[in-house]
């Protein structure tokens, strides 16, 4: 197909495909003429899921161009694909507080306990551990541990998903999906868990309150 139908089969508008092929997020079609370029079904495939990571995982060209090498690398191993898009995990801008105080100390201390005690494979080059760490440490800098306190109760539910996730994509045997699959499942999986939380917690919370009301009335 010509980028015009390319286009229309992905929804993606040329200037845009012409982009990608310039950031090499899309590889380029067979050419046909100086001018001219064929293109297939892997190529819309191909822009969907570009379109996804940028869209909806909210990654940079950088970040999707580094993902999409995992993918179409057949050397690079799953785990270090995972650790890829793991790698996309956006830097913390700073919670208003210095990165040598007390507060920094004491999340770090947190993370990793808890990452000892669950005997968890992972370490501080992760770019996850910085995010948590500042997360925990802004908490405690706003004067709450909320969050701390529910560090193990995150830690228990998070493993057990990342498990199922993890089992579901090795499980599909193909090298090519396998990884494709967790590397878009990782990106697309952390947009959709926040998605789910909120929800969660709306109804939890109109639960609670309606309780609530009802023992006031009572």
């Amino acid at each position: 197909m010509r980028v015009g139908e390319l286009s229309r089969r992905s929804g993606v508008s040329v200037a845009s495909i012409k982009y990608y092929l310039r950031e090499g997020l899309l590889p380029p079609g067979e050419r046909t003429s100086p001018n001219q370029a064929s293109y297939d079904e892997g190529h819309v495939h191909r822009l969907r899921m570009v379109r996804a990571l940028i869209d909806v995982g909210g990654l940079t060209v950088a970040a999707t161009r580094s993902v999409l090498a995992a993918v179409d690398d057949p050397e690079v191993p799953l785990h270090e694909a995972l650790g890829r898009a793991s790698a996309t995990t956006p830097a913390p801008g700073g919670g208003g507080g210095d990165a040598d105080d007390e507060a920094h100390a004491d999340a770090q201390r947190a993370l990793a306990d808890l990452v000892a005690q669950r005997g968890w494979r992972v370490g501080p080059r992760n770019p996850a551990w910085d995010t948590a760490v500042e997360v925990l440490a802004t908490y405690t800098r706003l004067g709450d541990d909320d969050l701390a306190r529910q560090l193990e109760l995150y830690a228990e539910a998070m493993e057990g998903v990342a498990r199922r996730e993890v089992a579901a994509v090795v499980d599909r045997g193909d090298r090519a999906r396998t990884v494709e699959g967790a590397v878009v499942g990782t990106v697309l999986g952390d947009t959709l868990l926040a998605a789910l939380r909120r929800l969660a917690q709306e109804h939890c919370s109109a639960q609670l309150l309606e309780r609530a009301e009802g023992r006031a009335q009572g």
